[in-house]
């Protein structure tokens, strides 16, 4: 699923609210999460997962087109861990 995916299921849903309001609104709960990651916050929606941030070091990769020794900076990578209620979602048996 992509954004405008999501904006029209929920304009679906909620045929009160106009397209501008249901796009800010999505706009702005996604945006609101990246800027908790970006301060290194932790952000939980209860029932659906966990978005955290995780440091990895640098080290020092191979190239695959042609083998050499190349050196990867340390990044810090967005992280989500999902829910309970997903993951029972996604195994139960049918």
């Amino acid at each position: 699923m992509i954004k405008s995916e999501l904006i029209h299921i929920v304009m679906l849903r909620h045929p009160h609210l106009y397209q501008q309001d249901v796009e800010h609104i999505v706009t702005t709960i996604l945006g609101d999460i990246a800027n908790a990651l970006a301060n290194g916050d932790r952000v939980e929606l209860r029932g659906f997962g966990t978005f955290s941030v995780r440091h990895r070091p640098s080290r020092s990769g191979r190239n695959p087109s042609n083998g050499t020794a190349v050196f990867i900076e340390e990044k810090w990578m967005p992280f989500f861990r999902a829910g309970k209620e997903i993951q029972e979602r996604l195994n139960q048996k049918q």
